[in-house]
């Protein structure tokens, strides 16, 4: 019924809001109810995707030796994996946020002459991750906190809840983990200028690394749940 008394005719397809869905790995775990791995890496393609440049500049560098023909050899791999998307006409919202990075990191190794600076830049970007991750903690307002309350529709009323706020914080904190365990094992082979160890950890603690964490993110925020959006048991019929 509406206000006035009316009854309310059937809502069409056409005249419900389309929902937005969250277009991130994080964004996209947390809105759903039950944990998908697809979600977490982004699909498959998404994950060959992901990890396609980075293997085409370690392969190049181990069979090249030099800097210029594994930078080309990424970016090209790179500029096919969008152009294919495009005639495919899907999204490359995904292919293109690869393609910043790729870019970031050719440009800098090319600059400096020294292969290892391509990947100078996500060493970079986890960095800053992590320092924006340990912030919101120490603020009291964590990060997966503030997606899960957009998401929800609930806003920043989960930190007036004790045990919500708690899981936010571990949820908060589980994805710094993730960054720093990075940091801790992929900088000195950065340093050490060990191009090859270098390309197959960032692989390794790339998107598998980031599927293990949301999932176990998505544990604790589901943990967190308050107990009315439980759905209840089914009644025994009489």
């Amino acid at each position: 019924m509406s206000d006035d008394g009316a009854p309310h005719e059937p809502a069409r397809p056409e005249d419900t809001p389309a929902r937005t869905a969250p277009t991130g790995g994080l964004g996209k775990v947390l809105d759903a109810e039950d944990f998908s791995l697809a979600d977490a890496v982004g699909g498959w393609r998404g994950f060959a995707e992901a990890a396609a440049p980075g293997v085409v500049f370690v392969a190049a560098y181990l069979i090249d030796g030099t800097m210029r023909v594994p930078v080309i050899a990424a970016v090209a791999t790179m500029v096919v994996l969008v152009i294919v998307r495009l005639i495919q006409r899907s999204s490359i919202q995904q292919a293109l946020s690869g393609a910043v990075g790729v870019g970031i990191g050719a440009i800098w190794a090319w600059r400096t002459g020294e292969p290892s600076d391509y990947f100078a830049g996500g060493l970079l970007l986890n960095a800053a991750y992590l320092v924006g991750l340990i912030i919101s903690m120490v603020v009291r307002w964590p990060v997966v906190g503030i997606v899960a309350g957009l998401l929800r529709g609930e806003g920043t009323g989960w930190r007036q809840v004790p045990r919500e706020m708690k899981a936010m914080q571990i949820a908060t904190a589980l994805l710094a983990a993730m960054f720093a365990l990075r940091l801790a094992v992929q900088a000195p082979l950065y340093f050490a200028d060990q191009v090859a160890a270098l390309g197959t950890a960032r692989l390794v603690m790339g998107v598998p690394l980031f599927a293990l964490t949301l999932w176990a993110v998505w544990l604790v925020v589901q943990s967190a749940r308050p107990a009315s959006e439980t759905p209840d048991p089914p009644q025994p019929t009489q």
